[in-house]
């Protein structure tokens, strides 16, 4: 649990249409007590810094596992 940013619940952050997300500051999203994830807003920050950096952070956590939207739901077979 971060002591820097807030945490919300996943039911809160569900309500939020797209252009308040884009005002929302970053913070920590729990289900039912426990972390799932830390929603950043680079959006705020007007060099980029924060956005390129958060993208090279997914890009490393990508590379390590995980599942993609389309093979989660079924539409393509996962590749091994």
């Amino acid at each position: 649990m971060a002591t820097m940013i807030p945490n919300i619940t996943i039911t809160e952050f569900r309500k939020l249409k797209a252009v308040q997300m884009k005002e929302l500051k970053s913070c920590e999203v729990y289900s039912d007590g426990e972390y799932l994830f830390t929603f950043i807003n680079g959006n705020l920050e007007p060099s980029g810094y924060i956005r390129d950096n958060v993208e090279t952070f997914g890009e490393s956590s990508n590379s390590v596992g995980g599942q993609t939207i389309e093979e989660i739901l079924g539409v393509v077979d996962a590749v091994v």
